[in-house]
């Protein structure tokens, strides 16, 4: 009996109405508060203009990137040393870094800056013998935010490093033992290039949190972005143009600071995973494509 002719099988693509009305209320609310922002007369957007590309917004924005880099420094350095304490056999030099990283988790950064600022209440000079110093003239303002942020900023890097060294596997450092490498070449050439697969995304989270937390160093005078636009609109009492003016900064530096995080981790994730995660405009080409087709992307 000869077999009969089927037609094609015409696949229906599932209707998701619910996704469709989900996404035009948010256009709608997008909409909406664009339109707000742009038609409301107390934004002042003409001040905002003003100031945005004003020498002294300029001048504390360079301050705050400088506060940002020297505090990572100093935080990823010391935040390593840590690490390999908190990781040695010795149990004082594991617990002397284990206390430090509790301490300084344990209190608020706030506080910590206002302690360095005032640090010359306990120790009005620094030295020994003939080689002292004032501290008033050594620990300025911007000293202060520097080792109140950059000090603070090691207890949790430690923490991280630590994970990092962790994730790897121990046969690594075994092997390398074998070979008659020593502890540390074995976790600078083999344990740490390892770990940086997951040491990375946690840092750059933690260098944009760096960067919006140098606004705390606006309580002890420091002219970073926050006080720079404080002070001007301490003088023409246009408050939140210069606040705003402030915020996109701070977005902006951040948008490129994420940019950078998001092409280190692809680098370091190479051979992690089959493919390797879509860039940003790769994402958009796919999300346009996947609404002309009428398939959703799960990008």
């Amino acid at each position: 009996m000869p077999l009969e002719a089927h037609e094609p099988i015409k696949a229906i693509p599932v209707r998701h109405t619910g996704r469709w009305i989900a996404g035009a209320l948010v256009v709608l609310l997008t909409f909406a508060a664009l339109y707000s922002i742009t038609t409301n007369p107390r934004f002042e957007w003409d001040i905002v203009r003003q100031f945005f590309f004003s020498s002294r917004v300029f001048y504390g924005l360079g301050l705050t990137l400088e506060l940002t880099v020297i505090s990572m420094a100093i935080g990823i350095a010391l935040g390593i040393v840590l690490a390999v304490m908190r990781l040695s056999p010795n149990a004082l030099v594991s617990g002397s870094a284990w206390f430090y990283i509790w301490f300084f988790r344990g209190t608020p950064v706030l506080v910590q800056i206002i302690f360095w600022f005032n640090i010359t209440a306990l120790y009005p000079v620094i030295g020994w013998g003939r080689f002292t110093l004032n501290a008033n003239a050594l620990i300025t303002p911007l000293i202060a935010a520097i080792l109140a942020l950059g000090l603070n900023e090691a207890a949790y890097m430690a923490e991280i490093v630590r994970a990092g060294i962790l994730s790897v596997d121990e046969g690594q450092s075994e092997a390398a033992s074998a070979l008659g490498m020593s502890r540390l070449l074995t976790l600078r050439r083999i344990v740490l290039p390892q770990a940086m697969r997951v040491i990375i995304p946690p840092t750059g989270n933690e260098t944009i949190s760096m960067l919006k937390t140098t606004s705390l160093v606006s309580v002890i005078a420091v002219t970073e972005l926050l006080y720079s636009v404080q002070l001007i609109y301490s003088v023409n009492y246009r408050t939140i143009p210069l606040l705003i003016v402030a915020s996109i900064w701070y977005i902006l530096v951040t948008t490129i600071l994420s940019i950078g995080q998001f092409y280190i981790e692809r680098y370091y994730g190479r051979g992690a995973t089959r493919s390797l995660p879509a860039t940003p405009l790769q994402k958009v080409r796919r999300f346009f494509i996947s609404l002309t087709n009428g398939v959703p992307s799960h990008e």
